[in-house]
């Protein structure tokens, strides 16, 4: 049974949704880090609710760091911060009736009735507040290194905002939004979110991701491909369920003449002329952006009464799942995938040029 993730990088999630609190263990970080406190604060609002689009369920996400940080700069130590919860109401839980597409039931048939089930327990979204704490810390360590990170939602329901463009400036533009779009789309989409409310349903849609910044020739072939690595990591998020790079399954309807990127120099730099496949060819960064989708699917607690099972009395049984759960979970999660994919870049870069490499800089 495990909770850690990376090589060089390593970050451990504990906590369960209605227990005392969540958190992360960052081991691996070079000393002399920025630490800044706003910051993590920030990041942290931007994955809280705050409208007619999420669940009533507001933490104030006042976290502690308990180890690893010294005078505002990381010590090299392992990084602990807590977040504690504070407004739970766990008689909304019946334990054995499983909620459809939950983990209820496969965290029973795992750990054998010993799961904390309250509000989904250990595979809740309220766990992920420890990896926006502990990304807070990765996305500055790396835009001290001039890679920056930025997700936004693409699609939510029918509503459709437009791709990346001038992508640096595209990511510096979203960073700084609680509701991540790059064209006038957030009116339609909050809309159409609260029609589902209204209808006892959810909704899902489409993000989208640049990492802009990382150096040619970071990863492996192979079994540690960046794809490889950032879709092990992506898909520890359990409402990520699709993962594409670049043109992804759109390279099904082109041609090879088409779907190349040709290369070309600027001055010294090397780039190509398009970027179809992503800033990654054979599983390694070629110095141009990072851009992949994610599928984010439907949030599965509904109000609509279904047919599910009660696995304690092994009966057929229906459900209308009561508390307090978002129509939609896109805006939010755009947040947690910039932190996860910021500490699984931090790994990458470690095995590349060592823990220093923070400290020292790229040295382009």
């Amino acid at each position: 049974m495990k909770n850690t993730f990376g090589q060089s990088v390593c970050v451990t999630l504990f906590g369960e949704s209605h227990g005392e609190a969540v958190g992360v263990v960052i081991d691996g970080l070079a000393p002399g880090i920025e630490v800044d406190a706003e910051f993590i604060k920030a990041q942290l609002s931007k994955r809280r609710p705050s409208g007619k689009t999420d669940t009533p369920r507001v933490e104030n996400d006042n976290f502690q760091i308990l180890s690893g940080v010294f005078n505002g700069k990381t010590t090299g130590t392992p990084i602990a911060i807590v977040i504690p919860n504070e407004n739970t109401k766990s008689k909304d839980y019946n334990y054995g009736l499983a909620r459809p597409s939950h983990a209820d039931y496969t965290a029973y048939a795992k750990y054998h009735g010993y799961e904390d089930y309250r509000g989904g327990g250990h595979f809740s979204g309220r766990v992920t507040a420890g990896l926006v704490a502990g990304g807070a810390i990765a996305i500055s360590a790396l835009k001290g290194l001039g890679i920056n990170i930025g997700t936004h939602i693409l699609r939510c329901g029918s509503i459709c905002d437009r791709t990346f463009e001038d992508v640096e400036k595209d990511v510096l533009a979203i960073q700084g939004k609680s509701f991540p779009v790059l064209s006038a789309c957030e009116d339609g989409m909050t809309e159409e979110i609260c029609k589902a409310r209204e209808n006892k349903d959810s909704l899902g849609g489409i993000i989208q991701t640049a990492i802009t910044g990382v150096p040619s020739g970071v990863g492996e072939p192979w079994f540690d491909s960046v794809e490889g690595v950032l879709s092990h990591a992506l898909f520890s998020l359990g409402g990520i369920k699709g993962v594409e790079f670049g043109l992804g399954f759109g390279f099904a309807n082109v041609t090879g003449s088409v779907a190349n990127d040709s290369f070309e120099y600027k001055g010294k730099d090397v780039v190509t002329k398009t970027n179809n496949n992503g800033g990654i060819n054979g599983g390694i960064t070629n110095g141009m952006p990072i851009i992949f989708n994610c599928a984010v699917k439907p949030t599965p607690s509904i109000a609509r009464v279904q047919d599910s099972i009660n696995f304690i009395k092994e009966e057929n049984e229906q459900i209308e799942i009561k508390g307090r759960h978002d129509p939609a979970i896109i805006r939010r999660i755009c947040v947690v995938v910039d932190s996860i994919c910021a500490l699984t870049v931090c790994d990458m870069l470690a095995q590349r040029y060592g823990t220093d490499i923070f400290l020292k800089g790229l040295g382009k």
